[in-house]
């Protein structure tokens, strides 16, 4: 299959980034947001190949306005202007969970725009403010799906969004014990309606 140019254009990230902010081994201070649209027809999703791409959190390190990669989503899904008579599934790949405002924003979003869903796939919990498990419950009440990526997310995240120049993902060291604990974290948190 031969890649339009459009695709070809389209920003990848570096395999150093990916490693250091989507391995479970480490814990960067930026959050990276891989995204991808699919258009639903009839009970298939059909890939909309020009709303692909990544974000990162701004104004960290820079004299930017501060802004989280999932608002940042947000202030991007506007410029699609999705046809609000069909459904879109908008899938996410995060380095961390939202924070307790980005799931709340995202869950408001959601409520305001019924002709998405969201899925969200998160490399590790962000637990730094308080109201972080509240947060994630909020979200998936307003319909969102949230899990932890396993090693085939990253395997997909590593051919579909990082530049890897033909080199194979390579799992890194307890990816799968890594795996195992932040989900039942993360189970624990979305069962528990008690904080």
């Amino acid at each position: 299959m031969e890649a339009t140019p459009a695709l070809e254009a389209r920003p990848l990230m570096d395999e150093d980034t990916f490693h250091k902010n989507f391995s479970q081994e480490l814990m960067p201070h930026k959050t990276y947001l891989c995204y991808e649209v699919e258009l639903q027809e009839d009970d298939a999703w059909i890939p909309v190949d020009e709303f692909k791409g990544f974000l990162r959190n701004q104004g960290a390190d820079t004299l930017e306005p501060r802004c989280h990669a999932e608002l940042c989503l947000l202030e991007l899904i506007p410029s699609w202007e999705l046809d609000k008579e069909r459904h879109y599934r908008v899938t996410c790949f995060i380095s961390w969970s939202p924070c307790p405002d980005c799931a709340s924003q995202l869950a408001a979003f959601l409520g305001k725009n019924s002709h998405l869903s969201l899925r969200v796939f998160a490399s590790r919990i962000y637990t730094k403010l308080a109201g972080y498990e509240t947060g994630l419950r909020q979200l998936q009440a307003a319909g969102a799906q949230i899990t932890i990526m396993t090693s085939e997310e990253f395997e997909y995240c590593w051919k579909t969004f990082v530049d890897h120049q033909g080199t194979p993902f390579l799992p890194w060291a307890d990816m799968d014990v890594n795996y195992q604990r932040q989900s039942m974290t993360l189970e624990t948190i979305l069962q528990n309606q008690e904080n």
